[in-house]
């Protein structure tokens, strides 16, 4: 399978390769399974506007997530897959763009690149979000797969999913940070004390500014690793901005603030990977969603950062 893409030329005529981007179409995580619809229609829309840069899609081979398989088995079987895509990718030193799907998923992504660094060292995690994601089979109020994905790449929850970094957690609690969250319950509240993973909670993100909490998230999953990974979930945004998401919540980061500062973060050279799930096409507004969808991918993949990946 050819996970980069042949080259393309830029204004100045430089060789490029194009970024690869995981198409992850699952949402058998979720209890609205519409976002496994994201990948195609942004795609579609990426594809329909007049776009400098190209991607490099790497697709979810057909009948991987079933619609006859229960939740579990769909998004374990489709999080073996990414893992092993995602591992590939990383071992060959090329950043990557993963577009979900439901937020289960994120258990593959990381899985795979923390099993490819390994033998450098640890990966960290900024993980953006209105939820903790920290439930297991014996806490969740839902049973959504999608709020357990935290948990799991700590080593917590389902063997079919806690083991696919090489049979050892994805991610050290020290290496991870959580921002932007205002929707959870009273279980992942403990769950994060008890492990010291750190939050950083919408209320405090109003308080001191995207700017300065994101430096904090960048401190925390940079320090003492070989790279890390951002994980957003389009939730974590005000559901002005980004309607089209499964669970939206009010009081959400404003896309304007956010994007001040996504740039310098999606390019830092110790950034390994980005990606961004949810996207739930049904439940768009005036193509809102996608569209800030579209700006996120566009400031990720511009030149200096095809440079970098090829």
């Amino acid at each position: 399978m050819d996970l980069v893409g042949p080259r393309v030329m830029n204004a100045t005529g430089i060789g490029l390769k194009r970024v690869p981007t995981v198409a992850v179409e699952c949402g058998a995580g979720a209890r609205d399974p519409g976002c496994k619809d994201g990948p195609a229609a942004f795609r579609a829309h990426w594809e329909g506007s007049d776009r400098a840069v190209q991607l490099a899609w790497v697709p979810t081979p057909e009948n991987l997530c079933r619609d006859d398989a229960t939740p579990l088995d769909a998004v374990a079987r489709t999080s073996r897959w990414l893992a092993n895509t995602t591992f590939h990718l990383t071992e060959s030193g090329k950043f990557f763009l993963a577009i979900g799907g439901d937020h289960s998923l994120a258990v593959g992504t990381w899985s795979g690149v923390a099993q490819a660094l390994r033998g450098s060292g640890p990966l960290g995690l900024i993980w953006i979000d209105a939820h903790m994601d920290m439930h297991t089979p014996a806490t969740t109020h839902s049973g959504a797969i999608n709020g357990m994905p935290v948990a799991a790449l700590l080593g917590y929850g389902s063997p079919k999913l806690t083991a696919l970094a090489g049979g050892r957690p994805a991610l050290a609690p020290e290496h991870i940070c959580l921002l932007g969250a205002r929707s959870f319950e009273p279980e992942e509240v403990v769950f994060a004390k008890r492990h010291g993973v750190r939050v950083i909670g919408m209320d405090e993100v109003a308080r001191r500014g995207v700017a300065d909490v994101f430096a904090e998230a960048r401190a925390i999953a940079a320090s003492g690793t070989a790279g890390y990974g951002v994980s957003l979930d389009l939730d974590a945004f005000d559901p002005i901005a980004a309607p089209g998401v499964g669970t939206p919540e009010p009081g959400g980061i404003r896309a304007r603030d956010f994007l001040g500062v996504w740039d310098g973060l999606a390019h830092d050279g110790a950034c390994r990977a980005i990606e961004i799930v949810e996207f739930n096409p049904h439940r768009d507004e005036a193509g809102r969603t996608g569209e800030l969808l579209g700006t996120l991918v566009a400031a990720t993949v511009r030149e200096e950062r095809l440079r970098w990946a090829g």
